[in-house]
């Protein structure tokens, strides 16, 4: 037996297990005649560390998705789960003393190690979705995978410098822009939230045919700032700016609402104006600026912000709304990226390019273009659209109902579904506020009818399907719809069709009500908040309608479960 045992357990969302499993590796190794060294880390970092530097005849064991530190690369290494070690300890440890040396980075062969990136613009559901799509094909196919989540309350699990340096290969699942200044020197493959979270096994295979060596320095994993950025699309530009712009109108609509609250429908009072001030004042007259600057920062990187906000806060002066935000964004990014490519200094001098040039000529650039070409047409476009929404009624606001209704649960958190949602997002920032109520009472609706309908229609789903409705209804009632993905992923054309219909209903009947939201997320959590919504009992019976709609086609349409 080796003189000491080296235990890294990842101990995210299984604290008590993890515990249990150091005790009874600890009871094993004492009885083996071994010393037990143990490092615990969670999604926080790490709870506890090694002490001490490892020997030649040492053995190294880790269990769960963590990755040991540079030090302990010569060791005999093996990977356990934490059931393995709590199901027969000494057993275990008696395979990690006869273990080999492991494989050197870079092989892609059974135990090569990927990290991973995943992400969405809300940085709620499908970030993680994603992230528990890549581990569970990763232990399928063999492989170890350390994943990042960069969700909506920052990065989970943070990648060390030293897993990317053993990292055979970097995903990134992000459905916005990623900063990859830390892959410096690694083969990197982007994709899809999507693809991840439907057939993650058939991504990682494609990733390590598919990857392509990320441009900047190999020693740039270390380092914060710097390297390469590849251009995307436009829809990923575009859903950058607002998974960075949501946080500004969550804050700013929130504070309207209490300023209604407390001062009435004029909020009247120095509470209740002050209260206003920060929403309207502070969190929307910010969105705008933020919109455009993080579209120009997917594009331009850095370079790109000073530009993207300047001009968005030029769009706010000349009342262009969100779509002259939008505008301003791509126009500052592709601006401040084709000077990058075409605008050359001396060697001496290419230190001033990201502080002094690229700032000064894309800001003159975007708020000239700004300011003579599209600010007349966009300002005069935006006022329309803010008219005649405000003055939408009877059939006609039914129509815009459904239509955005049925937009949210084509897909569920996808290309459709978010544009559905960043134009009621827009919205809010120009006082139109029935859209963004219509929006979220529709993606409300998807999982709370699959939560309905596995307890209605119990022979339609299978046993897994039933014990996962609890869980799809609490997503609902958060206005998360991507809780109704796994279902809608076995039998795609009745089940989307379904929720399709459904919520197009609940849609129209908000329109119809006249139902306003001022907060553009949290789902039933922010309808009790005095003043985030009126009408909250006609709004709550649009919602039961569209999922008690959506439920009986499911239990119509969809065949006995097997």
């Amino acid at each position: 037996m080796p003189k000491n045992f080296w235990v890294l357990i990842d101990s995210t969302n299984a604290e008590l297990k993890a515990q249990i499993a150091e005790q009874s590796l600890r009871n094993a190794a004492e009885k083996a005649g071994s010393a037990l060294r143990v490092e615990i880390r969670d999604a926080q970092g790490i709870r506890l560390a090694f002490k001490g530097t490892p020997e030649a005849g040492d053995a190294l064991l880790v269990i769960g998705n963590a990755e040991p530190s540079a030090v302990f690369a010569g060791l005999p290494r093996t990977n356990a789960s934490l059931e393995e070690a709590l199901r027969d300890s000494p057993a275990l440890l008696e395979k990690a003393a006869k273990a080999d040396t492991t494989a050197p980075a870079g092989n892609a062969g059974p135990g090569a190690l990927i990290v991973a990136i995943t992400s969405c613009p809300t940085g709620i559901a499908h970030t993680f979705m994603a992230a528990e799509g890549l581990e569970k094909a990763a232990a399928e196919l063999g492989y170890r995978i350390r994943v990042e989540t960069q969700g909506s309350v920052g990065a989970g699990n943070p990648l060390t410098a030293e897993e990317i340096a053993a990292a055979s290969l970097v995903i990134i699942a992000a459905d916005r822009e990623i900063d990859r200044s830390r892959f410096g020197g690694k083969r990197v493959f982007s994709s899809g939230t999507n693809a991840a979270i439907t057939d993650g096994r058939s991504l990682i295979k494609r990733a390590f045919a598919e990857a392509a060596l990320e441009t900047g320095s190999v020693n740039a994993a270390a380092a914060p700032t710097g390297g390469g950025k590849k251009r995307t699309g436009p829809y990923k530009h575009l859903m950058t700016g607002v998974s960075f712009m949501l946080p500004f109108v969550v804050a700013g609509g929130l504070c309207v609402a209490l300023a209604f609250a407390v001062g009435g429908i004029n909020a009247e009072g120095n509470l209740a104006q002050f209260l206003m001030k920060i929403g309207g004042s502070g969190g929307f007259a910010l969105m705008v600026p933020i919109l455009a600057g993080y579209i120009a920062f997917s594009i331009a990187d850095r370079p790109g912000i000073a530009p993207g906000m300047i001009g968005g806060i030029l769009c706010n002066m000349l009342g262009t709304g969100f779509l002259g935000g939008i505008a301003a964004g791509f126009i500052a990014g592709y601006s401040v990226y084709l000077l990058k490519r075409f605008v050359k200094m001396p060697k001496n001098l290419a230190g001033l390019m990201p502080i002094l040039v690229l700032p000064l000529l894309g800001t003159l650039i975007t708020c000239l273009l700004i300011n003579y070409v599209i600010g007349t047409p966009f300002a005069a476009l935006n006022n329309f659209l803010t008219a005649w929404l405000k003055g939408l009624g009877g059939a006609n606001s039914m129509l815009l109902g459904l239509l955005l209704g049925g937009m949210m649960a084509v897909d569920m958190g996808g290309p459709v579904n978010k544009a559905a949602y960043a134009f009621s997002v827009g919205m809010l920032e120009a006082g139109v506020f029935r859209p963004m109520a219509a929006v979220m009472a529709a993606g409300m609706t998807p999982p709370l009818a699959v939560a309905l309908a596995v307890l209605i229609f119990k022979t339609k789903f299978t046993q897994e399907d039933r014990e996962a409705g609890p869980a799809a209804a609490v997503l609902g009632f958060a206005f998360i719809s991507e809780g109704a993905i796994p279902f809608a992923a076995k039998d795609p054309i009745r089940v989307l069709s379904s929720f399709i219909v459904g919520s197009a209903l609940t849609g129209a009947l908000s329109m119809l009500f006249n139902i306003e939201l001022h907060a553009p997320h949290g789902g039933v959590f922010v309808l009790f908040i005095p003043g985030a919504v009126n009408h909250i009992v006609l709004y709550f019976l649009a919602i039961a309608a569209g999922t008690v709609l959506s439920a009986v086609l499911l239990g119509v349409l969809k065949k006995k479960a097997v």
